[in-house]
This record gives structure tokens, C-alpha cells and sequence, in this order.
């Protein structure tokens, strides 16, 4: 019987067939974007991850992973139904940022210490930006002044808890792993014995460790330099051809009933493809101090479609699936938009000398109450979005019993 091709497919065939012709028609942008994208990817990605995914994998290698899944287990399992080795992919994740919180993940999964869906869930929150990234770029380099790291950095990461706490519900109950280093005995003494028992496993010397680390983390991220070339081919060629013009009308359905200015419609399409090019944008929209850290801080959240074909890319070989992860991505948006409403109602950021009153504008009582309203209003529509969709996708899966 023939098996018939799903309509995603026909529609990802005639996307990369126009794109090649697009590259065909404006080579110059191609070319020009291709040189950019390397770029980032040389002075700013390669050195800044290369350290985090070689130390990563050898402390992995070393046992740590397992020595910290036994200590954080009462913490890690109520709160987030994720074993306790989830602890160190949250910590390294927040460290570092994209994509480093789903490669962890992947090799986690690759070796047993995590399920399906406890990989899954983990990879959906634990990825997030760098504290770097958000200080030092967004804050310093785009809006010019550290005052607005501060919310920011908040939103993001308490958007991120959120987040988690929100994925505890999803599957739960069910495809759970067992608890590293049994139950009975002094906490640390397991841990101990965990860490030591996983490094006799391994059973690799140090040398051999270090060198498997360095070549697996550079063949990783030339995966991931590639992605970010490619991306950024493609939102230029878009740019160049007037299709990411045409979805300005699509985004303005978003921001004009959260109040949000409309000159920040550019920020969201460029961050629907690639999270720099999208807060770069809400820097420089001439709109108020209070809608621009908004709508960055939720396309920080979403990350951008860039970094989901790095983590689509990551997990290939693995059985995880991308479809939670950018569901969790839209999820934590929200979420960060939210919080950095009630963030700048409680906090509210200093305008710096140097920078005209008007540009740092913010509303009213009345214009937060609404503006609140309104995104807890779009915060709860996503997550009914997000279980009718699961809710829908389990039933589809639903085959009867045999016999019945």
C-alpha cells in the first residue's frame, strides 16, 4: 500500500524550491547575508559556546551529571517532574544559552538518564538565553543603558520557571525514569556513588575524554554555524523579495489589542526568524521605553525560528520531538511579555540623560491596567491553544483496544 505524503511536506518542497530561486535572482543579497551570518557565527557564537559544550561534556563524562541527579531529585521531580539530572541542563543552559540546554538534553536522552517525554519537557524550558547576551548585547549595546537589563534578564527567566512549572502538567504521570543512586542512604553518599559508578562505565581516560569533547563540540557547532548562514540568507532574501513586508498586517493583529505601538511590527517579523535582528529592531522602534523591552523580551523568549532548526537539527537521532518545544517557546513569550508588564508597574526603569523623555514615555495607571488585562487575557488563550492542541494530538493518536 502506498504511503501517503503528508501536505507539510509538498509545502516544505515548494518553500526551499522558491527560496533557491530567490537566492538565483538576488545573489547579491544571498551572498551578502551568507558573509554576515559567518560572521556572527565566527566572533560571536563559536568562541562564546565552544568552552560551555567541551566543559559540558566532560564534566557529563566525569560523572557529575550523575552526582548532581541524585542530590537535586527532591527538588527537581515535584517541581518539575524532570529527574534530578535535569538540575545541571538548567544550570549549564542558563549559563550559556541557545542551543546548549537541548544538545545536554539530546545526549541525556542518548544515554538513558532521561525519557521521552521528561527530554522533551526539560529541553522545552532549560534552553533559554545567556545572561550575557541579554546584559551586554540587548541591554548596553541596543538600548544603550543598563538600566533595562534588569527587567529583561527577570522577565526571561521567571518566564522561563513559569514555563516549566506550566510543562509539569503535560504527560504527567506517565513515561517517568527512575531515580539515580536507589533510595536507601545518606543523600551525598549516593551521589558519590553515582558519580563514581557512571565514571567506571564511561571507563575512557582523560585524554580521550577531552579530545572526544573538542571534536564532538566543534562538528556541533558547525552544525550550528550553518543553521545561523542559512538563516540568515533567508530573511534577507525575504526581506529583498517584500514577502516579510506582507506579514506586517498578521502582527499588527497582535499588538494593536495589547496596546502596543505599531511601529514595533518590524521587531516581530524580524524575530519570528532570528532573535538579534528582532530586539536590534525594538531598540530602535520609535516607540515608548515600556512596549520596546516588551516586545523584546518575548521575541528573546521565542527565540526565533533560527535557533528552532538548530534544536530540530540537535535532536535528529534521538525519538524527541521539535512540536513541544516550539509550542513551550510561544508559551514562554507570553509569559516573559506578561511579567515584564507587571515588572515596569512595580519597577519602573530610570530614563538616562542622554536620551530624550519622549523615547522613555510610560503609561499611565489606567493604560498598565488595561495593557495587563489585555496580555492576561492573550496568556490565557495561549495556554488553552496549547492543551486543545494536546488535548487534540492525544486523541488523534488514540487507537481502540483490540477485541472491542
Amino acid at each position: 500500500m502506498p504511503v501517503r505524503e503528508s501536505p507539510l511536506t509538498h509545502l516544505l518542497v515548494a518553500a526551499v524550491v522558491g527560496l533557491v530561486l530567490a537566492m538565483v535572482v538576488y545573489p547579491e543579497t544571498a551572498f551578502s547575508a551568507a558573509v554576515a551570518g559567518l560572521k556572527v557565527w565566527w566572533d560571536i557564537v563559536f568562541p562564546a559556546l565552544l568552552p560551555f559544550f567541551i566543559g559540558a561534556q566532560i564534566l557529563m563524562a566525569l560523572g557529575v551529571v550523575h552526582f548532581m541527579g541524585v542530590m537535586m531529585e527532591p527538588f527537581m521531580r515535584p517541581l518539575f517532574n524532570v529527574p534530578g539530572a535535569g538540575a545541571f541542563v538548567v544550570a549549564v543552559g542558563l549559563a550559556s544559552g541557545y542551543p546548549l540546554g537541548a544538545v545536554i538534553t539530546a545526549r541525556m536522552r542518548q544515554q538513558g538518564l532521561l525519557s521521552k517525554t521528561e527530554a522533551e519537557r526539560l529541553m522545552s524550558f532549560s534552553n533559554t538565553a545567556d545572561p550575557l547576551f541579554m546584559a551586554g548585547a540587548v541591554a548596553v549595546g541596543m538600548f544603550g543603558t543598563a538600566a533595562v537589563a534588569g527587567p529583561i534578564m527577570a522577565a526571561h527567566y521567571i518566564g522561563a520557571l513559569l514555563t516549566g512549572l506550566a510543562l509539569r502538567f503535560w504527560r504527567a504521570g506517565r513515561d517517568r525514569s527512575p531515580a539515580l543512586g536507589g533510595r536507601e542512604g545518606w543523600l551525598l553518599g549516593r551521589a558519590w556513588r553515582a558519580m563514581v559508578d557512571a565514571r567506571r562505565e564511561d571507563g575512557r581516560p582523560f585524554g580521550q575524554v577531552l579530545g572526544d569533547a573538542v571534536r564532538d563540540s566543534v562538528n556541533t557547532l558547525l552544525l550550528v554555524g550553518g543553521l545561523i548562514i542559512l538563516m540568515s540568507v533567508v530573511i534577507q532574501v525575504l526581506g529583498r523579495a517584500g514577502i516579510l513586508h506582507a506579514l506586517g498586517g498578521l502582527f499588527l493583529l497582535v499588538l494593536h489589542p495589547l496596546g502596543l505601538d505599531p511601529s514595533l511590527t518590524r521587531s516581530l517579523i524580524s524575530g519570528l526568524f532570528e532573535l538579534t535582528l528582532g530586539t536590534q529592531a525594538a531598540a530602535q522602534a520609535p516607540a515608548p521605553l515600556a512596549d520596546r523591552l516588551i516586545v523584546a523580551g518575548a521575541v528573546i523568549a521565542w527565540s526565533g525560528l533560527s535557533v528552532h532548526a538548530q534544536v530540530a537539527a540537535i535532536v535528529q537521532g534521538t525519538d524527541l520531538h521539535i512540536g513541544p518545544y516550539i509550542a513551550a517557546r510561544l508559551f514562554h513569550a507570553v509569559a516573559t511579555g506578561a511579567v515584564t508588564v507587571l515588572w515596569l508597574a512595580w519597577f519602573p526603569v530610570a530614563a538616562p540623560a542622554f536620551l530624550p523623555a519622549t523615547a522613555w514615555a510610560a503609561p499611565g495607571p489606567a493604560a498598565w491596567l488595561a495593557r495587563l488585562a489585555a496580555a492576561t487575557v492573550h496568556f490565557l488563550l495561549a495556554v488553552g491553544g496549547l492543551a486543545t492542541v494536546a488535548a487534540v494530538t492525544q486523541l488523534l493518536r488514540w487507537r481502540p483496544a483490540a477485541g472491542r
